[in-house]
Order: C-alpha cells, then sequence, then structure tokens
C-alpha cells in the first residue's frame, strides 16, 4: 500500500526560532509518526542545520528579515525561490499541501497559485493592518485556491480569515505534551525566572527585566533572569539589565528550550500585543513550571486559569505574580499540565487528517 503523502510549507525559516516553524516542525514529527512521507519547504537556502524530524527538509531563497506585525518575519522575497518550491511539489505530487501562513510572501505562493494537489491552510496571524488592507485583492485570489482552511484562534480567523474572504475551521496551536517532561527536573539553586521568546517590542521582555530590578534593589533573596531568544531589541534589553543577573542565551535548539522549562522556578510571558495563541504557556505547564502571563487576547484561552495573569507592560504586577506563582508552586501543576493535554499535537492531527480527507474531495470534484 502507498504511504498516504504531505508537504508541509511555511515561509519562515526554522534558522530563526519562531512559533509557526516550530509547529510544522512538530506536525512533520507527528505526521511521520502516523506513517505519512512527509516533506518540508522553508526559506533559507544558506541553513545547513539538522532539524529534529524524519521529513526531508527543502530550503529555497536568500533569507532576509522585514517587518511584520510588530515583529521581524524570517522569509523569502525570491521569485526563483517559490518557482523551486512549486516546482518540487509537482515532482512529489503529494496528496496534501498544506500551508502555514499562506499569504505570507513568498515561497509558497507560485505552489499555491498552480494548485497541483489538494490544499489545506492554517491561518496563524492574529492584528490587522496596513499591509493586510492594502493586499486584500491578492488574498482573496490566492484564499481562491484553498480547499480548507484553518485558524489556530478566534483571533486569527477573524484578522486572515475576513482579508482574504475565508471562513476558516478554528482549531488550536498543538504541541509534543511528553516532550516537555523528557529532561529530568533540574531545579536551580537561586530563583531562576525564565523568558522565552523573540527579542521585539511587542514581546514585552523590558518589563521583566524592570520587574527583576525592581525584586532585587530591595528583597533579601534575589531572582537570576535568563532570556530565551533573539531579536532586533536584543542590544537595547542588553543595555537595560547592565548590573543584573540576567543571561541572555540566543535562540535557543528544541532541546535547550525544554532543558530551560525544566531548570527554570517560573516561566513569565510578558507580550504587549499580537499574541494569535499563547503556546508558550501551555509549553510551560506542560513542563511542570508555574507560569506569569500578560492578560491578553491569545494568552487567556491558552491559561485557562492556571496560570497568573497580570496587566501587560505592567513591572510591578510581573514582579508580584512572579512571587504569587512561587507561593503557589507544586499546588497547580497537575491541573495545568492536565490542561495543557487538551493541545496535544496528537488531537490536533487527529482533527487535521479529517481535514485532509475533505481537501482531497473538494480538490477531486473541482478537476
Amino acid at each position: 500500500m502507498t504511504r498516504p503523502s504531505v508537504v508541509l510549507v511555511s515561509p519562515y525559516a526554522l534558522s530563526v526560532f519562531g512559533g509557526v516553524q516550530e509547529q510544522a516542525l512538530a506536525m512533520s514529527r507527528e505526521l511521520a509518526r502516523r506513517d505519512y512521507d512527509v516533506d518540508l519547504i522553508v526559506p533559507d537556502s544558506a541553513d545547513r542545520r539538522d532539524y529534529d524530524t524524519p521529513a526531508r527538509i527543502h530550503r529555497f531563497g536568500r533569507l532576509l528579515s522585514l517587518p511584520a506585525n510588530g515583529s521581524r518575519a524570517p522569509l523569502t522575497l525570491s521569485p526563483l525561490a517559490a518557482r523551486e518550491a512549486a516546482a518540487l511539489i509537482a515532482r512529489r505530487a503529494p496528496d496534501v499541501v498544506h500551508y502555514h501562513e499562506p499569504f505570507a510572501p513568498l515561497l509558497g505562493w507560485a505552489a499555491l497559485r498552480a494548485h497541483a494537489a489538494a490544499s489545506v491552510a492554517t491561518l496563524h496571524r492574529s492584528g490587522d493592518g496596513p499591509a493586510t488592507r492594502l493586499t486584500r485583492p491578492l488574498l482573496r485570489a490566492l484564499a481562491r485556491h484553498v480547499d480548507v482552511s484553518v485558524a489556530v484562534s478566534p483571533a486569527a480567523a477573524a484578522t486572515m480569515g475576513q482579508a482574504a474572504g475565508l471562513v476558516p475551521d478554528v482549531l488550536f496551536n498543538g504541541f509534543e505534551v511528553d516532550r516537555f517532561v523528557a529532561f529530568a527536573r533540574d531545579a536551580p539553586a537561586i530563583t531562576t525566572v525564565l523568558v522565552v521568546g523573540r527579542l521585539e517590542e511587542r514581546k514585552g521582555v523590558r518589563f521583566a527585566i524592570e520587574a527583576m530590578r525592581q525584586h532585587n534593589a530591595r528583597a533579601d533573596s534575589p531572582w537570576r533572569l535568563v532570556i530565551l531568544g533573539d531579536g532586533p531589541e536584543r542590544a537595547r534589553l542588553e543595555a537595560l539589565a547592565a548590573g543584573l543577573d540576567c543571561e541572555f542565551l540566543g535562540s535557543p535548539s528544541d532541546d535547550e528550550k525544554r532543558r530551560w522549562l525544566r531548570r527554570a522556578s517560573v516561566v513569565v510571558a510578558p507580550a504587549l500585543r499580537g499574541e494569535s495563541f499563547g503556546l508558550v504557556l501551555l509549553e510551560a505547564m506542560a513542563s511542570e513550571t508555574p507560569l506569569v502571563a500578560s492578560d491578553i487576547d491569545g494568552y487567556r484561552e491558552a491559561a485557562g486559569g492556571h496560570a497568573v495573569m497580570v496587566a501587560p507592560g505592567d513591572a510591578a504586577a510581573i514582579e508580584a505574580g512572579v512571587t504569587r506563582a512561587l507561593e503557589r508552586g507544586v499546588d497547580v501543576i497537575d491541573g495545568a499540565r492536565a490542561h495543557a493535554t487538551a493541545w496535544s499535537m496528537s488531537r490536533l492531527m487527529d482533527a487535521y487528517e479529517e481535514r485532509y480527507e475533505l481537501a482531497q474531495r473538494r480538490f477531486g470534484g473541482a478537476r
């Protein structure tokens, strides 16, 4: 019997840490576990790193970093790369092509327009902006080639679904729950606060640094701050953290991130806005680590009452939240981990397999 085949397309490079990229990698592993033949197409032809997936990884185009939704998107604008990706898909002739962020330029556009296989599109982005409004005719033209659309949250459905004229099913971002307890708990000698994410203004990392400075200025038991991530704000944040016990470790590998989530005393997610879904919150809960998170759209559903929620952009609230999370400690761990399992990658791929079948029926019916 021929194995079912899926090509996953991410417009964002694996060489830069990000939620969409992590989602694509996790899906590739779960699909392989289900005996799918899997290819993963991404930008950055110069990337030579190995990634933890049995999927074949294909890299096309020169990597660029462009502003997008308050962040920097690691993508390619090479039309040649888009044509090469489309040609690869035509040669593979997969059962389904699964596009993550299908409207982000440019890698998947030629393949989406060619529509040589059933297409499933996952919309991650939330938060409207001029670029979305100005490109609406282009988005709607591309969306005509989408057989089935999915959004990771109601906010993402509202943003990109409306812009592209789609009515997506709302699912969620999934993750491999058991991977987050694969490493032994390594309790630190000093209270260690961990922040994971891109170092950009909307992530609110400066408020975690200010909270630590406030605490350490008057507390008998100082905290240590560890920051996993990189980005345009790094130099400014390092200057802000001068004199503190604060370590910037850069973009982590998957293993490094999971090890640190098991080492930390508490995880802080201080984002200010623009989060379609709080996957980092679920990862912290699955790691059995207390959590403090900004009370913003995209984080509330993920938290599910199992995190200490604080006002965004408020260093004093973060400091008080960390203190409260440490006091609660293990009392909330079991409930938080049980909550996190509702977003398991296994459960998510059960839902996607149904949509893969639907996409193939629609694609076949349109031929």
